[in-house]
């Protein structure tokens, strides 16, 4: 019987070890299979917009485009359980729906646009930014820490005045200290995306009582993102 070096076992061992770690990170980076329903709701949070604004439709449009994609899911569920008395294979549900889009003028380079625009995963307005070095500081501390590094250089980089400055860093406490309490729910529970979108839309209405203009409320954010406590 042939002998193997023992170069050869080190080898296949750390092939054998690269393999397991991929799978593991796979496991652990992996999105949580949502619901049909919670899908769809997705769908209104970051496709929708994209939609929108990469396909030049109206919001009526859109949302056509969500009921169809919430209707295919629905369709192939039911073929994968053996239940679908209309569609055999998921193929035949995608041919449908190709039908479907070609009702609202969507064909062609429009189908791979819009193709593409339902495969993004993520948007803004359910990424949730937290620090936990601001787990052990109260509102109150947050804000006059924040004043006192970089109150000066909010107003000079975003040319706001003083009171502006002071707004927005009380509303980015309360981001703060709120992204925090989100960030205790577990990430496969749906509520968790549900309360980011309300944080922010939340960040929203406190942004627009700071009277800014929309280049001054996206540098604010960017700049609260790149200075840390």
């Amino acid at each position: 019987m042939k002998l193997f070096s023992i170069a050869f076992y080190k080898t296949i061992f750390a092939s054998l070890l690269l393999v397991s770690i991929s799978q593991t990170t796979h496991a652990q980076i992996s999105a949580p299979k949502w619901s049909p329903e919670e899908q769809l709701e997705l769908f209104g949070y970051c496709n929708k917009p994209a939609l929108i604004s990469g396909l030049s439709i109206s919001a009526e449009t859109a949302d056509k485009i969500g009921t169809i994609n919430y209707w295919a899911t629905l369709q192939k569920q039911k073929v994968e359980a053996g239940t679908n008395d209309t569609f055999a294979t998921a193929g035949e549900v995608n041919q449908e729906v190709i039908k479907k889009y070609k009702n609202l003028s969507i064909t062609g380079s429009r189908l791979e646009t819009l193709n593409n625009l339902l495969n993004i995963s993520g948007c803004p307005l359910i990424t949730l930014s937290f620090n936990h070095a601001h787990d052990s500081l109260t509102r109150a501390q947050i804000v006059l820490a924040y004043k006192s590094k970089y109150r000066k250089m909010l107003i000079d980089q975003i040319g706001i005045n003083g009171r502006q400055a002071d707004m927005l860093i009380d509303a980015e406490a309360w981001k703060q200290k709120e992204a925090l309490v989100i960030a205790a729910i577990p990430e496969n529970d749906f509520n968790r995306i549900r309360k980011t979108v309300g944080l922010h839309n939340e960040l929203d209405r406190k942004y627009k009582m700071i009277d800014l203009t929309d280049q001054q409320k996206e540098a604010a954010k960017n700049f609260f993102l790149q200075h840390q406590l």
